[in-house]
């Protein structure tokens, strides 16, 4: 026997201290009643009165308070087993965290927004394998398919501008990476989920978009940044430090929608352009919740059968036969 809320077991005390003060109210009365008239006398002026009565109904008292707090924490006995099927997609995020993704033109950055998209995406799809790849000038699987979308908020707390060992900004790569973490022959439940600002510095995304389309993946994008654009900050550089090409002029990162929206048109996903980190990724989320489903895996799960409803009825039970039984009978009247 197990209880689902074993801390309430300590109303049970409850029950011995009512039947210690049940008891030591009735001699009380018996008490003041033996003081003013005899013993024999009783019989005239309680009738109905019987001892046995005043310990039936202090017993059913006690055990009826001691029911209902065994009751309360819901005991469980006896157990049974169900086979459970997981049924979702893999979703695999490619975060880009190029330098690029540091500029802020969107507050407080274009990383903190992609790094808050990707876990809001993450929130309303539960239920989903999910895999992050990391891409600059390399790309790198952070964590393959998973069903514990914990990891995913875990890596993305270490995923910073430019932290890769090779910088750049590669695209193709990173999503030929993704395409990897598929399982063979699950077409239709697979998508991708790109965040970037579309610098792309390689190109092959044209080739990489025509393999994930002959595979059945999904590409979705989210664009961050605007068009305006802002100038990047150098790593650890004082204030006002800004990168600059090879004639002094500072750089200016702007988002370059074109090649996100080709992805997505190539593999039918949505484009979305992110300019703050309360934008809405409600239509990437509904795209993806409307795919097929397939099975993840299965388990038994084994849970134990709730009883409570057995000392709740003998806590009535007992009130019943508590009212039914005064301790003075049918006929009986108070001195």
């Amino acid at each position: 026997m197990s209880f689902a809320v074993p801390t309430l077991l300590w109303l049970a005390l409850a029950a011995p201290a009512a039947a210690a003060a049940a008891a030591w109210l009735w001699r009380r009365r018996l008490a003041s009643t033996g003081a003013w008239a005899a013993r024999g006398l009783w019989d005239r002026l309680l009738p109905g009165f019987s001892p046995r009565r005043v310990v039936a109904s202090v017993a059913l008292w006690t055990v009826a308070l001691g029911a209902l707090a065994l009751g309360l924490a819901r005991p469980r006995w006896g157990a049974s087993s169900e086979r459970v099927e997981r049924r979702g997609v893999d979703v695999v995020f490619v975060l880009d965290t190029s330098l690029s993704m540091a500029a802020t033109d969107v507050a407080p950055s274009r990383l903190f927004v992609a790094r808050t998209l990707v876990r809001r995406l993450v929130e309303v799809l539960p239920g989903n394998r999910v895999g992050l790849v990391l891409v600059e000038g390399e790309a790198v699987v952070a964590t393959p398919l998973t069903v514990d979308a914990a990891v995913i908020d875990l890596l993305l707390d270490s995923a910073e501008p430019a932290s890769l060992p090779v910088p750049g900004s590669l695209l193709a790569p990173a999503l030929q990476a993704a395409l990897r973490l598929f399982p063979d022959g699950a077409d239709k439940h697979r998508t991708v989920v790109l965040l970037s600002d579309g610098e792309d510095h390689g190109g092959g995304l044209a080739a990489a978009a025509a393999e994930l389309a002959e595979q059945g993946v999904v590409v979705h994008a989210v664009g961050v940044g605007t068009p305006q654009g802002s100038p990047l900050a150098l790593p650890g550089g004082r204030a006002n430090q800004w990168k600059r090409d090879a004639q002094g002029q500072v750089i200016v990162s702007r988002l370059h929608e074109e090649p996100l929206e080709i992805l997505t048109r190539s593999t039918g996903g949505v484009y979305l352009r992110a300019t703050n980190a309360g934008v809405d990724p409600a239509p990437i989320a509904a795209r993806i919740a409307a795919m097929d489903k397939r099975a993840l895996d299965v388990e038994t799960v084994s849970t134990h059968e709730e009883r409570f409803q057995w000392p709740l009825l003998l806590a009535a039970v007992c009130l019943a036969l508590h009212l039914a039984l005064p301790a003075f009978g049918a006929e009986g009247a108070t001195p």
